[in-house]
């Protein structure tokens, strides 16, 4: 059976936008304080894309959702990096970063997109898991509503998909994992109508495993003391957006909007030298999961 892309690229933008209208206002109802701005952009060369941003909010203290769909042309050694073929793109996406501002509610990114150069296509994405402080039950509950989401589709999604995020979001100069992971797939290789359907219930997950989570830690007490440890593990954060991230690379790389490719950036941040939590400590626990990764959805 021959697969109609072009029905395929209708498909996922229609998808992307709802969803992104149905995470924005599950976020606002979270937050109960602000709203996001939407600032619409076009790309030179083709397409673009609405930006969605909440700042200064009672739970986040910054959030991002954005859209886009573009096309045009590659440079050419870039073209040569990606797995298509040929110079010619087209791309749609949504991507997402929130960084709430209590240290115990997590920080969490999701993207999912579709992408077509020459005459290949692929599906790409997943979600995944940055806490401050480890809660173990967190950690669990958003494997396992995404391992549900992967397990309708094929058994085989999950646990491929989950030493993937591992190894994906791995900062190879601090020798840890950016948090406690989740799933991320590129170019599964099958059918695109069955992955498409797969893209969409991987999608609506998000509010599912994230909500529950910032609901329960959103009126945390919280000392200066961490969140000190909140901005020194944001500092992680940025240094695997900004030297690792192949998204950053690609909206770079093909002329993207420099503030929304950046708008995944934490408001406040710092680099303490040399800063090591002290032993035994909750700070140290979360490091020591962080160099060994772990089977969440199998815990109990």
């Amino acid at each position: 059976m021959t697969v109609d892309v072009e029905k395929l690229k209708q498909g996922m933008v229609e998808f992307i936008h709802a969803l992104q209208d149905d995470i924005c206002g599950a976020l606002e109802r979270l937050d109960g304080k602000a709203r996001f701005r939407e600032d619409p952009w076009q790309r030179p060369g083709g397409g673009g894309g609405r930006s969605r941003v909440l700042e200064d909010g009672a739970v986040l203290e910054k959030g991002g959702v954005s859209t886009s769909v573009v096309f045009g042309e590659l440079e050419e050694a870039f073209a040569k990096r990606l797995q298509g073929e040929g110079r010619t793109f087209w791309a749609a996406g949504i991507s997402l970063v929130l960084h709430p501002r209590n240290p115990y509610v997590p920080t969490v990114h999701a993207n999912y997109r579709f992408l077509h150069q020459g005459g290949k296509a692929w599906f790409g994405g997943g979600a995944d898991l940055t806490p401050y402080y480890l809660h173990e039950e967190d950690a669990v509950h958003f494997h396992r509503v995404h391992k549900e989401a992967c397990d309708r589709h094929d058994p085989a999604y999950y646990p491929r998909f989950k030493e993937a995020c591992d190894k994906y979001f791995y900062l190879r100069h601090r020798e840890e994992t950016r948090g406690v992971g989740g799933i991320f797939f590129e170019n599964m290789g099958g059918d695109l109508e069955r992955e498409f359907a797969f893209v969409k219930d991987a999608g609506r997950a998000f509010l599912p495993a994230y909500l529950p989570i910032a609901e329960r830690r959103k009126d945390t007490p919280y000392t200066e003391a961490q969140r000190f440890w909140q901005e020194v593990r944001r500092g992680r954060y940025v240094e695997f957006n900004l030297v690792w991230d192949r998204g950053t690379t690609f909206g770079l790389e093909t002329n993207g909007r420099t503030e929304s490719i950046l708008m995944s950036l934490p408001p406040q941040v710092r680099w303490r030298y040399d800063h090591h939590p002290a032993p035994g400590s909750e700070e140290a626990k979360l490091v020591e999961v962080l160099r060994k990764p772990r089977d969440w959805a199998g815990a109990r």
